[in-house]
């Protein structure tokens, strides 16, 4: 079996945990609330826009062993450089207020997901990282578009106001593949035990993220 397929077997409980986040089961129903999808894209932008800079992080801590790995992560870079602003412009065109998310501080989860990432950089083993990759691409891959598609509809909101959704739903399945072939490639049990080990409790802390949102009563 390869490292990827032991991947999703060792982290299956969690990411059930998860999915069964009452908020997502209602994006995909169609029955979200703007003001929750409003509360679900200002979490989005305060983890995200941490992503080229954990990238950065990672890659700097990579050893020479792990070269091929750390250009991976330059091409990654820059691929996801500015996302975090597609998520501005979404809440932007959905009528909320960009600039006071801009400022905002992220719930508890939120905060904690990104700080225990950063820490696991820079006190256990960089290639933690890529377990944050396996929760946060294979939600969208799992549940973007089809949650975009069942809000607008259900909203009435212009495609502008899923721009992030849409486009995660879809460039995150070319990044999934790139991801297998990736964790195929670990060798070091070391390696693969800190991205396991990492997915288990970012998915635990995605979770909660969700759970902390306002749900449509």
């Amino acid at each position: 079996m390869d490292f990827h397929t032991r991947l999703q077997e060792q982290t299956s409980a969690e990411r059930d945990y998860l999915l069964a986040a009452p908020l997502i089961g209602q994006a995909l129903q169609g029955q979200l609330s703007l003001n929750s999808y409003l509360a679900f894209l200002g979490q989005a932008y305060h983890h995200v826009k941490h992503t080229v800079p954990l990238l950065m992080v990672c890659g700097a801590r990579l050893p020479e062993r792990l070269e091929w790995l750390r250009e991976a992560i330059a091409e990654y870079i820059e691929e996801e450089y500015g996302h975090q602003e597609w998520i501005l412009n979404d809440i932007r065109a959905c009528g909320g207020d960009a600039e006071a998310v801009r400022r905002a501080t992220p719930n508890l989860p939120t905060e904690l997901m990104v700080s225990y990432v950063y820490d696991r950089i820079s006190r256990g083993n960089p290639v933690s990282f890529f377990g944050m990759v396996q929760v946060l691409e294979g939600t969208s891959v799992a549940v973007a578009s089809r949650a975009a598609d069942s809000l607008q509809a259900a909203l009435g909101l212009p495609p502008q106001a899923f721009s992030y959704l849409t486009s995660h739903g879809s460039l995150d399945l070319e990044h999934i593949e790139l991801f297998k072939g990736l964790m195929n490639r670990l060798e070091d049990g070391e390696d693969r035990a800190a991205v396991v080990h990492t997915a288990k409790v970012v998915y635990r802390l995605y979770g909660d993220m969700f759970r902390s949102l306002p749900l449509n009563a």
